[in-house]
């Protein structure tokens, strides 16, 4: 510990060895990993994640999570991510191995309800709907909050 009681800062480089050495033990022990590859550029390309990302950065707690986690994502510290209905579990490796979980509430049935309603009318084709490709009128009702499918901060626990 530093003397203002914060971690000692871990290189880049050093994260990097400390993941591959605790995804080796991981895999050793019979753990099935999905790790996130690192790199340049957007974490995301689709037009949800790209949404969910501008919704998050809105919230200013979050406005030093991101930057460090998208940080995490592109040096390959993240050896383990699990996404599931309402919650995302991450194996991360920091200044230590350690976990971390972000549950979102469901949205409730009047909602999705509306959405389906507003968007009925807005969806030209059904190929276009089976591609994912849609207006973006509609991409703008889905991912609006507090009435879309992005969810309010209060929604969001750590």
């Amino acid at each position: 510990m530093s003397f203002f009681g914060w971690k000692p800062y871990v290189s880049v480089a050093q994260r990097r060895r400390k993941a591959e050495r605790a995804a080796a033990q991981a895999r050793k022990k019979g753990l099935a990993l999905s790790p996130v590859g690192g790199g340049r550029g957007a974490i995301t390309k689709s037009f949800w994640g790209k949404a969910w990302c501008a919704n998050l950065e809105r919230y200013s707690d979050f406005s030093n999570r991101l930057p460090r986690g998208r940080a995490y994502v592109r040096n390959g510290s993240v050896i383990d991510l699990k996404i599931a209905q309402g919650e995302v579990q991450a194996q991360v490796v920091g200044s230590s191995v350690y976990n971390v979980a972000v549950s979102v509430a469901s949205a409730p049935k009047k909602q999705w309800q509306a959405i389906g309603v507003d968007c009925a009318g807005s969806i030209d084709s059904l190929f276009e709907l089976l591609q994912v490709r849609f207006s973006k009128c509609v991409m703008e009702g889905i991912c609006s909050p507090p009435t879309g499918l992005c969810p309010t901060q209060r929604e969001i626990t750590f």
